[in-house]
């Protein structure tokens, strides 16, 4: 069983030193990483197409087993809404070919996206490549509050294989933020139901719980009900720990884990983090 999780970056000033060596050069970062986690959010493609060779790199740096989540850049789901794309489409497919099967195209829409656009996205996930796994995220409120658009928009993912990715910030907004972190993210992050419900072999979950860490602990026990039943019914769950300021995400993906685990023994171990400090020769 494989069960993978990761975070929303692989770079993070604070880990350095603390779960990651320092110094590190940029070129050895997400190989440090990945002996973190086995997946990870690719945030930055969404503000701009990666170059062929910094694509090679992250090839180079990480297994053929772990696995990358590539937002599709901005111009795509944000700028066009879908719509004339296959230019931009065609230069990204091309830049991150080297990772081959372990990427999964995310199209996050904007929060204005909705049920009379389903058109557009149904059009735009057909004409997909069929060898990428691909999720959906969307943030329009009637997808969530409206049965009838929850069922057209699973229809459309339906039809194409397709996952709609769970965002969770329920945990966020279950209490007034406490610090400048949690009040930047209370401004940026959508305000959604917790929604538990998988529509492929590959479901993906994005948790957001709270800069102290109990809370975001506390938070997940439902997520590890959940992907316990998935992993039982012969799914491949991806989850992404987040909090608003991202300093014990790497442990908190890794205490996550073991949590199901712990009663998903045959899940399979992640790899020994590297150490922080350079073994010694003698």
């Amino acid at each position: 069983m494989q069960l993978y999780v990761g975070c929303a970056m692989w770079t993070h000033a604070a880990w350095q030193g603390r779960q990651l060596p320092n110094p590190l050069p940029p070129k050895d970062r997400l190989r440090a990483y990945a002996s973190w986690c086995n997946a990870v959010e690719g945030n930055t493609t969404f503000y701009a197409t990666p170059a062929l060779d910094t694509v090679r790199s992250w090839a180079a740096q990480t297994t053929p087993d772990f696995r990358f989540l590539l937002k599709l850049p901005k111009v795509i789901t944000h700028e066009r809404r879908l719509a004339g794309v296959e230019e931009p489409m065609r230069g990204f497919l091309n830049a991150i070919e080297p990772l081959g099967r372990r990427a999964a195209l995310w199209t996050q829409l904007p929060a204005t996206f909705g049920p009379t656009d389903l058109g557009a996205l149904a059009a735009f996930l057909r004409r997909l490549p069929k060898d990428y796994r691909h999720a959906v995220e969307v943030r329009h409120r009637a997808f969530f509050e409206e049965a009838r658009c929850a069922q057209q928009l699973e229809r459309v993912l339906g039809d194409v294989g397709a996952e709609w990715v769970s965002f969770d910030t329920t945990v966020l907004f279950d209490g007034p933020p406490t610090s400048d972190t949690e009040r930047d993210a209370w401004q940026r992050k959508p305000r959604l139901p917790r929604r538990t419900r998988a529509l492929t072999d590959h479901p993906v979950v994005r948790y957001i719980g709270r800069d102290d860490i109990e809370r975001t602990v506390e938070g997940w026990q439902p997520w590890v009900d959940v992907v316990v039943d998935w992993l039982y019914e012969g799914r491949s769950p991806t989850v992404f720990l987040h909090t608003p300021d991202n300093v014990d995400a790497l442990t908190l993906a890794r205490r996550f884990h073991d949590a199901v685990r712990a009663r998903v023994p045959e899940v399979d171990p992640l790899p020994e983090p590297l150490p922080t400090e350079p073994l010694a020769l003698f």
